[in-house]
């Protein structure tokens, strides 16, 4: 069993397409970069290797992504992926509006009046 998948994370996640259409989508884990800004919060899981969810890198964008991939990486001295164990799962619309302000911060009363 993988360090980032446990068998309870496993548990809670849902099929793929299992959400697919339902406004109420909970994402059930983020996964980080200690070495750079990329993130990915999965929703769905097909129970082998492939998650969907919210992928945050170069874009901010929906799609799939592999486990085993995500456990090959590697970084600088040897940092690998993790998983956040302190992540709650959350709906998606609160994530991503949450996230989007991380990226692209609203302009301040300062901002305005440059």
């Amino acid at each position: 069993m993988s360090g980032l998948l446990t068998a309870e994370l496993r548990r809670r996640l849902p099929p793929l397409y299992a959400t697919e259409g339902k406004t109420d989508t909970i994402v059930q884990a983020k996964f980080i970069t200690p070495w750079t800004y990329w993130t990915w919060y999965a929703i769905e899981f097909d129970g082998e290797d492939t998650f969907f969810g919210l992928v945050d890198g170069h874009e901010l964008e929906m799609g799939y992504f592999s486990l085993k991939e995500l456990e090959s990486i590697r970084g600088p001295a040897g940092l690998r992926i993790e998983r956040d164990q302190h992540f709650e799962p959350m709906p998606l619309k609160r994530l991503r509006e949450s996230v989007e302000l991380r990226r692209d911060p609203p302009l301040t009363e300062r901002d305005r009046q440059r």
